[in-house]
């Protein structure tokens, strides 16, 4: 009751959710790009089910907290930097972003030769291992920024319920959007390869301010959005000019 009446603990949730909202973006499009080869019909069970083992696994977490906090200790130096337990998942994590993403961008550049039944055989199970993969990496970054926000476990795991939930119920559509538009997906993963480096960066103790992260990603998006709005005015004026043409060839 004491935190429910504590205007400073209604602070600290808005500022945590918002911010683990933010953190569960670029979570969102990967999960987002995963399901998009998944069949129709089983992708938006895959979402819903993905987004819910970032929820577990971050409250899981939270739960453990002295055990996450010993992860800062030193297991061994390598080119006198410290190495701790957190920093070589982060690295783990940062390798593995980085092989997913020029993976499919290698795959949407020159296409998959794979038959429809293998592509089938990489199913629901495949994407949902993968998901728990990154998720358990995205849910490291994002709990021990947590821990450093707020020192109520509650609001922390009411934050992360109720980001998880706004995600839930956006995920469809940016799912769908991402589908729709290739130049974006290709965004999208240039935005993963990004976070992969900043992650091994941040393994190695190189900080980089998320705010510059997060402002480049926006001025891409920016630009794409402008680039999009661009391509469906003119989009109609070319399919006139290619009827116009069919109806000369005709006539002629």
């Amino acid at each position: 009751m004491e935190l429910l009446l504590d205007p400073q603990a209604w602070i600290a949730l808005a500022t945590l959710t918002a911010l683990e909202i933010v953190l569960g973006v670029d979570n969102i499009i990967f999960i987002s790009i995963l399901v998009g080869r998944l069949p129709v019909h089983q992708r938006n069970r895959a979402r819903k089910i993905g987004l819910a083992i970032a929820m577990l696994s971050r409250i899981l977490l939270l739960l453990s907290l002295a055990w996450i906090m010993t992860l800062t200790d030193t297991v061994f130096e390598l080119a006198d930097v410290d190495l701790s337990v957190r920093d070589l998942i982060l690295i783990a994590g940062g390798l593995f972003l980085l092989w997913k993403s020029v993976h499919e961008i290698h795959n949407s550049l020159e296409g998959e030769h794979e038959s429809p039944q293998a592509t089938a055989k990489a199913t629901f199970g495949a994407v949902l291992v993968q998901i728990a993969i990154i998720d358990i990496v995205f849910s490291l970054d994002s709990v021990i920024t947590a821990v450093g926000m707020v020192s109520e476990v509650p609001i922390m795991i009411a934050a992360i319920v109720i980001a998880v939930l706004v995600m839930m119920w956006g995920a469809k559509s940016i799912g769908e959007f991402v589908d729709h538009h290739p130049t974006i997906k290709m965004l999208a993963l240039s935005f993963l390869i990004m976070v992969g480096m900043a992650l091994i960066a941040e393994g190695f103790d190189i900080h980089v301010p998320k705010g510059y992260i997060y402002f480049a990603m926006g001025f891409s998006v920016v630009v794409e959005m402008l680039n999009l709005k661009l391509r469906a005015r003119f989009q109609p004026a070319s399919k006139r000019v290619r009827l116009h043409k069919k109806i000369e060839e005709k006539n002629a």
